[in-house]
């Protein structure tokens, strides 16, 4: 036996009252996030839902004291580490900062007994007054819509191109999958190339935070540089400047008289966003019993004969693995998508919403979220990405002349399936189903629509093979293309590069069509901003663009005026924009060799007219009784009296 040190009975007195009568604590509540991150008095609608996510926030009470400001409800819910607290904020609130007060009774063991203690924090909260800035004017036939990707059109700002405590630390433009480091600077810097070429809005890929980790998709390590992956809803990505570089982009933007279109994605988020870490419910997310990707498929959604197990699979079932599927049935969820919606026109002052992957939200959800926008906001405009197989299924998803069970609310789409008709008029052989025809036809059942002009018609994005080499890099086709574009019904959308011939096919991966731009990066040989850093055949089709675009801005019969086609003859096509004012006159010839064209058919437009500006050249030709078309080639005609 060790000999041990005597201890003093005094001592071992004090070491057990000391340790019998301490306390010991449930850990302190602590609210780390709050979201939304703020919001307005004078909204139209008052009910505002918080999320409060912390350590061990369940049971507590909640206390406010704002003027104009009640406490509706706290709800606990299956994760302790949240509360959601609905607040109404009234007409009389006035701006400021209130503390949302949590206080929390905790069990406290002294000796052999247990006793409740009282605990607290608080979190400050403001509520700020709205602004008179320009903000929600939506988006319409006037403009002309610039699609970038912002990582890859132009680097204003080397000095956040990676941060060594995001998920993604890799920046290397030799490398396709990477970031590149472009940036919201990199855009505000080419507003006057914006300009010049006659665009009105900018739609970027989504620049909400993507502090993704790199993904293995097919064997290749990738970045979420597209920014399809959000991680924070509340933060602009830090590589793209960050919340304050988008407020000023917006700014410089507008005053340029240039709108801005945010890229909304509703229906998933990211692997590595906060929630996703840290669940709110299990039914926050769609939970499979193991994982279900979606069929892609839009034909179950709109099929009065689909089985209940195809359709829940199309809307349900996940995008990819690495981007979890958000249940918007839930309403939890569906507050904090909706809300986050309203603050970001309220908080940036953007135009217009382009909505991802629309099918395969919850489509309830969605009118909901599209009515309460467009409540707050009633210029603002609302385009979804509704790429599907059929002119009748692109309309279901949208406000339609339909009689069908659902009835959507959103008011226009990116209309793939004219895109898909302008390709086949250019590159199919002349048919009875055929070539300029497919045009006519998909053109010709605009009467499901409610309102086809809000539909958004483009010749390509960044999900497809670059336009000019879908064409064949054959000029004339491109100028054919270019011309319908600028002057057909409808929001034209050109995607970054087009406009300078460049191209390429999805092949291996979509990196293929979303490279750099020429000019845009420290370090580039050339400089295609510039006409000077420009091939004579890249000018000539800037120049083309450019002219097509300004006239097509500051003529109303071309850009709001209505349409009247006729029917395709021999490989020819010819449709009419017009208004009480003036008529614009679109002659296409598809075929490969000069054609006559006689023009006594379409005298209920011509009319009286005997001569006609070519908009392109600015030449005028005498209008007579046979026309010569040469091979390929589009006419843009404002018909003089």
């Amino acid at each position: 036996m060790h000999n041990l040190p005597r201890i003093r009975p005094s001592i071992y007195l004090f070491l057990s009252i000391f340790l019998f009568s301490c306390p010991i604590f449930a850990q302190k509540i602590q609210v780390q996030r709050v979201e939304p991150t703020n919001w307005w008095v004078g909204m139209k609608e008052p009910r505002l839902q918080l999320i409060l996510h912390g350590k061990d926030l369940g049971g507590s009470n909640v206390e406010i004291s704002h003027p104009g400001v009640r406490l509706e409800q706290v709800h606990t819910v299956e994760n302790p580490n949240y509360l959601f607290v609905d607040l109404t904020v009234g007409p009389d609130a006035r701006p400021g900062t209130f503390n949302l007060v949590l206080t929390k009774e905790v069990a406290v063991r002294r000796g052999r007994r247990t006793t409740q203690q009282r605990v607290s924090t608080s979190f400050p909260y403001e509520l700020k007054a709205r602004t008179n800035e320009l903000k929600a004017q939506g988006v319409d036939q006037s403009d002309l819509i610039y699609l970038l990707l912002p990582d890859r059109f132009a680097n204003g700002d080397p000095s956040n191109d990676r941060f060594a405590d995001m998920a993604d630390t890799k920046a290397d433009r030799n490398d396709p999958f990477l970031r590149h480091g472009g940036d919201l600077q990199g855009v505000i810097n080419h507003m006057d190339y914006f300009k010049e070429m006659g665009v009105t809005a900018l739609w970027l890929n989504p620049i909400i935070e993507n502090n993704q980790p790199l993904t293995n998709e097919g064997g290749v390590q990738r970045s979420a540089y597209h920014g399809y992956g959000f991680t924070d809803h509340y933060q602009v990505d830090k590589r793209l400047g960050g919340n304050t570089a988008y407020k000023k982009l917006v700014e410089v933007a507008h005053a340029s008289g240039i709108k801005i279109v945010q890229d909304a994605v509703y229906n998933h988020v990211g692997i590595n966003h906060w929630f996703i870490k840290d669940l709110p419910m299990k039914d926050w997310l769609h939970q499979w019993p193991t994982y279900t990707n979606t069929s892609y498929k839009d034909q179950p959604l709109v099929d009065p004969y689909a089985s209940a197990i195809d359709r829940k699979v199309t809307s349900d079932g996940w995008f990819v693995p690495f981007l979890p599927d958000l249940n918007q049935n839930n309403p939890f969820v569906a507050n904090y998508l909706l809300q986050h919606a309203i603050w970001t026109v309220e908080k940036f002052g953007i135009d217009a919403w382009r909505v991802d992957t629309y099918m395969y939200n919850d489509l309830e959800f969605m009118n909901r979220c599209n009515a309460a926008l467009l409540e707050e906001y009633p210029r603002l405009h609302i385009f979804g990405e509704n790429w599907v197989n059929s002119v009748v299924n692109q309309a279901y998803f949208q406000r339609n002349n339909l009689q069908v069970p659902f009835k959507s609310n959103l008011p226009g789409c990116t209309d793939f399936q004219l895109q898909f008709a302008i390709n086949d008029a250019l590159n199919q052989n002349i048919g009875w189903n055929e070539g300029v025809q497919r045009l006519y036809q998909v053109l010709g059942q605009d009467y499901v629509y409610e309102d086809p002009s809000k539909n958004v018609i483009f010749l390509d994005n960044h999900d497809m093979d670059r336009f000019l080499s879908v064409v064949g890099e054959d000029m004339q086709k491109y100028r054919m293309g270019m011309s319908w574009l600028l002057t057909s019904r409808g929001i034209p959308q050109i995607y970054y590069g087009t406009e300078i011939l460049m191209k390429n096919f999805k092949n291996p991966s979509d990196a293929e069509v979303r490279k750099d731009f020429p000019g845009g990066f420290p370090g580039d040989k050339e400089n295609k901003f510039l006409t000077s850093g420009r091939t004579n055949a890249e000018n000539e089709a800037f120049n083309f663009v450019k002219k097509l675009a300004t006239y097509r801005k500051n003529t109303p019969a071309l850009h709001s005026g209505k349409l009247m086609q006729y029917l395709p003859q021999d490989g020819v096509y010819v449709y009419f924009r017009y208004d009480d004012t003036k008529t614009v006159m679109v002659v296409m010839n598809s075929n490969e060799k000069e054609v006559s064209l006689s023009t006594a058919r379409f005298s209920e437009r011509i009319k009286s007219a005997t001569k006609a500006k070519n908009v392109v050249t600015d030449e005028t030709i005498p209008v007579v009784e046979t026309m010569k078309l040469a091979a390929r080639t589009a006419y843009v005609l404002e018909l003089i009296p």
